[in-house]
């Protein structure tokens, strides 16, 4: 099976430049399944039910969230309903979920999301956390298992890719809106520190920089803003994964209107 992955979707801009490449890229690349991080999908905080449907319309099969995937509230009713997650390790009692689990040509697929621990809020130890959940994944079968770790801390990706890479068929890590080049495949398993955002690319992580400005020379909050008019980029990681072993993988890049290309290419380990 062909996966795609879109990271952080940031706002409008991303939204549109969503709307004008997911479609081809889906049938160039063949693939079986888009998962996309949605916690931003709206002004740069949060989902909201009409940007949700807006974003299912142009090719996405489901979305992944983070820190944010509760600030707009009026997705809360439909987290149940629709294909959408939030990080798993939320307490107890949290609205929705954090794993879907689904057949793609009579193959299994599990989609994990995790929130890391630094500077996020305070959630269950993801390290544990994903331990147990993979026992009874793994109890049921499933294979073919792709997670979305949303963490601040390069370090926590790094760590869990090192703790369970044997275990499953890929880590994307999601949050910093910064995409790394660390692309690789070993035994099996891919992993990324970071996708990198969707949305504008000409200023602060997504946003308008005049915020990040003055955040930076006062210590003082300003609030972060989505630009009217921008540059924009749509950031992909493509994978093929066969009988829970992810065998390509490959970074697609998109600038504004022109033709998407493959940026990189995961670096496959000895």
């Amino acid at each position: 099976m062909k996966i795609g992955f879109i990271g952080d979707i940031v706002g409008k801009p991303a939204r549109e430049i969503i709307a004008y490449h997911l479609k081809n890229i889906k049938k160039e690349h063949n693939l079986d399944f888009v998962i996309a991080n949605g916690e931003n999908a709206s002004h740069g905080f949060g989902l909201s039910k009409k940007n949700a449907d807006e974003l299912l319309g142009y090719g996405i099969d489901l979305f992944t969230g983070g820190n944010h995937s509760f600030d707009k509230k009026e997705i809360m009713p439909f987290l149940d309903s629709m294909p959408i997650l939030r990080p798993d390790n939320y307490p107890d009692g949290v609205k929705g979920n954090g794993i879907f689990k689904c057949e793609i040509d009579k193959e299994k697929l599990a989609v994990i999301n995790i929130l890391g621990e630094y500077s996020m809020p305070n959630v269950d130890n993801p390290f544990i956390h994903i331990q147990n959940l993979l026992q009874s994944v793994h109890k049921e079968g499933y294979k073919n298992i792709f997670i979305d770790f949303h963490a601040q801390a390069t370090a926590e990706k790094r760590t869990l890719y090192m703790m369970i890479k044997d275990e499953v068929s890929a880590i994307c890590g999601t949050h910093t809106h910064i995409g790394t080049d660390d692309m690789t495949i070993e035994n099996g398993c891919f992993y990324v520190t970071d996708v990198g955002l969707s949305g504008c690319r000409d200023g602060v992580i997504g946003m308008e920089e005049s915020a990040p400005i003055k955040n930076a020379l006062t210590a003082i909050k300003h609030s972060f803003d989505i630009p009217k008019k921008c540059k924009t980029i749509l950031q992909m990681i493509i994978l093929e994964l066969d009988n829970g072993k992810c065998i390509d993988a490959y970074k697609i890049k998109a600038y504004d209107k022109n033709e998407p290309i493959v940026s990189d290419r995961a670096f496959v380990e000895d």
